[in-house]
């Protein structure tokens, strides 16, 4: 009975040794295909198999790749990642690092940078640490940018609303002005009526 109820437990962890084929790639020994997946960095598989020795992730739409994804893959020889939309700004720096550390750079020529325009066609492994650094800070001074247009046209809208209500008290104030006027307009009137019908013609 025991050994029945150990060989179960065995079985149930079974699986967690054996790593499986990450979705939606297609696996074959030690190589994983992930070529026209349409996989972005949101759909990139979070870890691939330790086993892993050539990963193909080549024509996706990566812009860069998670910190520390490669790290741990001591058996891998290459990853094809030629034809993705790479965006070489600080999340690139991952990358680059891991690119750098590869024996045979030249394998990776064609991982080059898409955006920002001044880095457009450069090849990823030997782009500067101060060429990313730059990007950042242009990305942190076109947020300080829209963050002062957004504050402008705050400012401008809080303007519109105070005019406004400075032409509404003003007409609310003419309102009550007339109102004050024609409210004694009536009240003489009324005085008026008053005194008439108590005149000694109107008396019994």
């Amino acid at each position: 009975m025991k050994s029945g109820i150990l060989f179960l437990s065995l079985l149930g962890f079974l699986p967690l040794g054996i790593p499986t084929c990450p979705v939606p790639c297609r696996c074959a020994t030690n190589i994983i295909d992930c070529t026209s997946k349409g996989l972005t960095v949101a759909k990139l598989p979070v870890a691939f198999r330790p086993s892993s020795e050539i990963i193909h992730l080549g024509y996706n739409k990566l812009t860069s790749i998670p910190s520390g994804l490669f790290d741990n893959l001591k058996s891998l020889q290459v990853v094809y990642l030629q034809g993705n939309p790479w965006e070489c700004n600080c999340d690139i720096l991952y990358l680059r690092s891991w690119l750098q550390w590869q024996q045979n750079r030249t394998l990776y020529r064609d991982v080059r940078c898409t955006s920002p325009a001044h880095l457009q066609d450069r090849i990823i492994a030997y782009l500067t640490e101060d060429e990313i650094i730059s990007t950042c800070q242009y990305w942190y001074c076109n947020l300080a940018l829209l963050s002062q247009l957004c504050l402008v046209i705050l400012l401008f809208l809080q303007g519109i609303l105070v005019i406004f209500i400075i032409v509404y008290l003003q007409k609310f104030r003419r309102m009550t002005a007339e109102a004050r006027s024609t409210t004694r307009d009536l009240h003489q009137n009324v005085d008026t009526w008053v005194s008439s019908s108590r005149s000694p013609y109107n008396s019994d």
